[in-house]
């Protein structure tokens, strides 16, 4: 009996003791997953701005282009917050600097004072610079050796939006309704479309008007102004309508929806964001923040990242009405922009 119990008993110690040793294991290797102050474990964040994640833009492009990188197996854990109140974005970039995360990516132009400020608040060490924060679609006058600035070419994807508007035009009228020229980056997207119009036809008729003169509390929200310069434009011969500059654009997209006119979007998914309002959007350009932060990611975990870099741009897809080629052509486009084989001409800053 006695010797038969205390073999059991000795089986049952081995056994408990090899448990105890796998569970130890376990929850080693799951901290150490989880715990990003870890040499071995390489984590990226996003902070959005008040537009959250499913922005259809910047926001939702960031996230997704984290997820490759996690699904890739470059980065080990992703996290993001969306900021309910502009208040606090500077302390949700600090929540994941606190917790050791070694990329912390920004999303969109509002969050850009506080993204400098915290980069100031963990300068580099002499081991480099950690974390290293990522402002997308940030342009800082300023640099710092632990901010990589990410800014989308407005000219350009005004060029390619006054391209396709030239190529689809029957009347040989296309008419653009942009936020104040006194914003750059408003600038850069309508006098690019007008020169990407008259790259396809010299003889086309560009007009292009901008809300120079209104008021500056309903700055990128001035709905009537956009729904009236669109109706405008029509008025005027207009069969093509593009749009820049937030709700202000957007009104105006809905005004060419509603007489059927066709119209191009930018900033972020507007057929999408305007459902069947947006009827007559056949596409909008924007950047292509996913590839970019892909492409980011292994350049900063190599320790090969640290200069500004100018993103790549994209289009929603043509649906059926539009044949392949029209594809074909403004893929061709983008890339010839993208490399500069294709030059807009259009200054980075209004002169």
């Amino acid at each position: 009996m006695n010797g038969i119990w205390t073999g059991r008993k000795t089986n049952y110690n081995v056994t408990i003791h090899k448990f105890f040793i796998l569970v130890v294991l376990a929850l080693t290797s799951c901290a150490n997953l989880n715990d990003c102050f870890s040499e071995n474990v390489f984590c990226a964040a996003l902070v959005t701005d008040t537009l959250g994640i499913n922005d259809h833009g910047i926001n939702q492009d960031t996230w997704a282009g984290l997820e490759e990188s996690k699904a890739n197996g470059v980065v080990d854990q992703i996290e993001y917050i969306e900021s309910v109140d502009t208040r606090d974005y500077e302390k949700n970039i600090i929540y994941f600097a606190e917790k050791g995360y070694d990329v912390i990516i920004t999303s969109g132009i509002g969050l850009l004072d506080e993204t400098f400020r915290s980069a100031d608040l963990y300068p580099d060490s002499p081991e480099g610079a950690v974390p290293v924060f990522v402002g997308m679609n940030q342009p800082y006058e300023e640099t710092r050796s632990n901010i990589i600035s990410i800014t989308f070419a407005e000219d350009q994807m005004g060029f390619a939006a006054g391209a396709l508007a030239a190529r689809i035009s029957e009347t040989r009228i296309v008419g653009a309704a942009c936020e104040t020229s006194g914003i750059d980056s408003m600038w850069r997207y309508c006098e690019g479309f007008r020169a990407g119009a008259q790259f396809v036809d010299e003889d086309i008729k560009v007009m292009v008007i901008y809300r120079d003169d209104g008021s500056s509390e309903k700055l990128f929200i001035d709905e009537a102004w956009g729904r009236e310069t669109a109706q405008k434009l029509i008025q005027r011969g207009a069969d093509v309508i593009f749009a820049a500059g937030g709700a202000t654009a957007q009104s105006a997209l809905r005004a060419a929806s509603e007489v059927e006119v066709d119209a191009i979007g930018t900033e972020r998914d507007q057929s999408v964001i305007l459902g069947e309002e947006g009827s007559s959007v056949i596409t909008s350009i924007y950047g292509n923040a996913s590839f970019e932060v892909q492409s980011l990611m292994q350049l900063i975990k190599d320790g090969n990242a640290n200069e500004p870099r100018l993103s790549q741009i994209k289009y929603v897809p043509f649906d059926e009405k539009f044949p392949e080629s029209f594809t074909k052509e403004m893929d061709t486009l983008l890339v010839s922009l993208w490399k500069r084989v294709v030059k807009t001409n259009v200054n980075n800053e209004k002169p």
